[in-house]
């Protein structure tokens, strides 16, 4: 299995769940798979077209309300063959995340850099609302012990992101404590 495209991988996965739109496949990277993977309607599309010609997917027209028409998009057999087994196959490579904000921090040259404190002040600001929106999706997506068991890899995922952002915002407390004040 050469394939790299994971969009494709994300999309079968998606679909495998339960059947989409090309709308609601975009609504779940802003909603779910946005917290750790980004696609943007303009590849999603493309991508769901290309994956129909293989085989992959399906899908039928439905209408909601008096005229408007959908494609409502399945998974096929083989496209659940392909899912299944890309879920099994080992996942060597650690990616670099593209944090821009922490290419900016590589270039700060000494602790007494007068933009240092606004940068980590404001990455404080942000890192701690997304840690407060994490939360706040683990208590309403997972509010009893069975949803738990019903998607413990979403389950997971949000545990991890929680984890990654209490560390960010514990790393850039400690990090704005540590900085000379300014009469140093």
């Amino acid at each position: 299995m050469a394939q790299k495209n994971k969009l494709q991988f994300i999309i079968l996965g998606l679909l495998n769940q339960q059947p989409l739109t090309g709308y609601d496949l975009t609504k779940a990277f802003d909603d779910e798979i946005g917290e750790f993977w980004q696609a943007q309607h303009s590849q999603i599309y493309p991508q769901l077209k290309r994956l129909e010609e293989q085989g992959y997917v399906t899908h039928e027209i439905t209408v909601s309300g008096e005229k408007l028409e959908k494609k409502l998009y399945h998974v096929t057999t083989t496209g659940r063959d392909l899912l299944h087994e890309w879920i099994s196959i080992g996942t060597p490579d650690l990616t670099a995340t593209k944090d821009e904000f922490i290419l900016k921090l590589y270039f700060i040259q000494t602790n007494q850099d007068p933009r240092l404190r606004e940068m980590l002040t404001e990455q404080l600001t942000l890192h701690t609302a997304k840690l407060t929106h994490l939360q706040h999706r683990l208590e309403s997506v997972f509010p009893k012990p069975a949803t738990t068991k019903q998607h413990y890899g979403h389950y997971l995922i949000l545990q991890h992101a929680i984890g990654r952002e209490t560390y960010y915002v514990d790393w850039l407390k400690q990090t704005l404590q540590a900085l000379p004040k300014k009469s140093e």
